[in-house]
């Protein structure tokens, strides 16, 4: 198990630009260097494609090892091929106006947190296609829980400013202990410079000894 440094376009927010799961990575095509380094580093395979012609795809979509959400705008050529690299996952693209999964949604293989401005029925389909129970929460006092915090099936890496009772949401319904910390020196938005699971963790490339320290305890990748 280890740390790793990672940047993508030459941008230390790694979040942005992909998707990562225990078993499946999503990154841009554009990045074929970037993406053997997340295919071996984190030990999955790699799916090479844009969302919707985007790049950001840790912005437009989430997932666990159940489940992958796209935005409505995903191509039939990007859809395809996430189909045939996501080893008959469900994958459900949703039909609504918002498009920002990966910001809306933080989960691990055990539960989900969703942004409390999604509807009922969004939520439920949410649920369904993560295979988890996917409840309403916020992180800091915001909405956009899915870039507010990492969450693998060993920790929560959390906005520095998580309150007390939200921390307790996050473990009740992830299963996995929260730890508040920062990435890239002082970037309180912790998913967007940080990607990982179970086997491993990369992070921006500005991020500092005392945060790799603290990422390292947190979701238990110190060997």
């Amino acid at each position: 198990m280890a740390i790793f440094f990672l940047s993508l376009f030459g941008s230390p927010s790694i979040g942005m630009y992909s998707l990562v799961t225990e078993r499946l990575a999503i990154v841009p095509q554009q990045l074929a260097s970037g993406a053997r380094k997340i295919r071996e580093w984190l030990k999955v395979s790699t799916v090479e494609t844009t969302i919707g012609g985007s790049v950001v795809v840790g912005a437009l979509a989430c997932g666990n090892s159940n489940g992958i959400l796209l935005p409505h705008f995903v191509k039939p050529e990007e859809l395809k091929k996430i189909k045939q690299g996501s080893n008959g996952i469900n994958l459900t693209v949703m039909d609504t106006k918002k498009t920002a999964y990966g910001n809306m949604v933080l989960s691990n293989d055990k539960g989900a947190i969703t942004d409390p401005r999604l509807n009922s029925k969004t939520v439920a389909t949410i649920s369904d296609t993560l295979g988890v129970e996917a409840v309403h929460g916020e992180i800091a006092g915001l909405p956009y829980i899915g870039s507010l915090a990492l969450a693998t099936n060993k920790g929560v890496l959390a906005h520095p400013l998580v309150k007390d009772a939200e921390s307790q949401l996050l473990e009740d319904v992830l299963k996995v202990p929260v730890t508040p910390c920062t990435i890239n020196c002082g970037i309180p938005y912790v998913a967007t410079g940080l990607i990982g699971n179970t086997a491993n963790v990369i992070t921006g490339i500005l991020t500092t000894g005392p945060e790799i320290f603290i990422i390292g305890q947190a979701l238990d990748v110190v060997e």
